[in-house]
């Protein structure tokens, strides 16, 4: 794998593509100008990246692509990538999406490797690496959060990534195991409160991050869940808007005042936290994992935390894949992936130690 083309120049995918600069030939694509006005190592073309022929022309030129665009886009382009026999990866949070390309994959000539991002992505790596220490697991439970440093105002949020992405993963049913049932449960239920150095904060049950871990550990484990976490009040004042004000209904108004409202702060922080418990050699154990993570600087610019940990995680499978680690054709599980051959990539060591305050 040389040439890989990425597509999107937000505030994930400019760094996507300065990270994978640094080892492949990159080329980039965008339906307008990039997010962020500082000088690109690789050049970039703008294009309609909804259209199916655009997309065609693409495909043609290089080995894999990457796509950190909206979710809604992705499924023709991994058909796409499909058809053309490249490599395919992506940041997708949606469960449909997830689902149809993991159909597709089974007679796939090369890798089919959606939610590379943050959650799914390296939480489903965490959980998976956590859960591999036991002989039988009883529960799995992670929990991931992207909120501003200095939080102010009742919701106590920022869009540091797309609003659109948040109000799905808050509007669809998420996957859990309960009782060591496979179900589809409400997001936005299932509050429970935490505490992490001091500070409160809730966590509650959100749409997409536990990627393919339902599938993976069924039958397996009596407990097995994803929350996302944020300050106290946020889940409350979210269900309001959606559901008392019924503004699910009209999304794109939503989406408008929310980012008008909220527009992304430059200090943010990523809280990544799991658990597994079961036995170990007849013994019950519990393992935890958990790290912050803060902005960091790379390549001369400033990048959020949210972005550049989403971005690490991408290309750190992106590396997996090029360096015949992981399997060179079919559909990838990210709690599959063994997390010190994702910490011995250049991309994934930076994911290896949490950034100091």
């Amino acid at each position: 794998m040389k040439n890989i083309a990425v597509l999107g120049l937000g505030k994930v995918g400019t760094l996507v593509g300065i990270l994978l600069s640094k080892q492949f030939t990159v080329i980039a694509y965008d339906n307008s100008e990039p997010h962020y006005p500082i000088k690109l190592p690789f050049p970039y073309k703008i294009k309609d990246l909804s259209s199916a022929n655009q997309i065609h022309q693409i495909v043609e030129q290089v080995d894999a692509v990457v796509s950190a665009l909206p979710y809604q886009l992705n499924k023709s382009i991994a058909t796409i990538a499909y058809q053309k026999g490249i490599h395919y990866f992506d940041l997708t949070e949606d469960v449909r999406t997830t689902n149809y390309i993991q159909s597709i994959a089974k007679n796939a000539a090369a890798v089919l490797a959606p939610q590379c991002g943050l959650a799914p992505g390296l939480i489903g790596i965490i959980g998976g690496n956590l859960a591999k220490k036991f002989d039988t697991l009883r529960d799995i439970e992670l929990r991931v959060g992207a909120l501003p440093r200095y939080p102010n105002g009742q919701l106590s949020y920022s869009f540091t990534w797309s609003p659109k992405g948040v109000l799905n993963e808050y509007l669809q049913d998420a996957e859990a195991i309960h009782n060591g049932k496979q179900k589809m449960v409400p997001s936005l239920q299932g509050f429970e409160h935490m505490n992490i150095e001091g500070q409160e904060y809730e966590a509650f049950t959100t749409s997409g991050g536990l990627g393919t871990m339902c599938t993976t550990f069924a039958g397996k484990v009596d407990t097995l869940n994803y929350k996302t976490i944020r300050y106290p009040g946020h889940g409350k004042l979210m269900r309001f808007l959606l559901y008392e004000l019924i503004l699910k209904n009209d999304l794109p108004q939503l989406e408008q005042l929310l980012t008008n409202a909220k527009p992304p702060v430059e200090e943010d922080l990523v809280h990544v936290y799991a658990v597994v418990e079961g036995k170990i050699a007849g013994k019950m154990k519990r393992e935890e994992f958990f790290k912050t993570y803060l902005p960091k600087e790379i390549a001369g610019h400033k990048w959020r935390a949210i972005s550049w940990t989403t971005a690490a995680s991408l290309a750190a499978v992106v590396e997996l894949v090029a360096q015949g680690t992981l399997a060179q054709k079919g559909f990838v599980k990210q709690e599959n992936i063994d997390i010190n051959d994702f910490y011995k990539t250049q991309n994934g060591s930076l994911l290896k130690t949490p950034t100091s305050p």
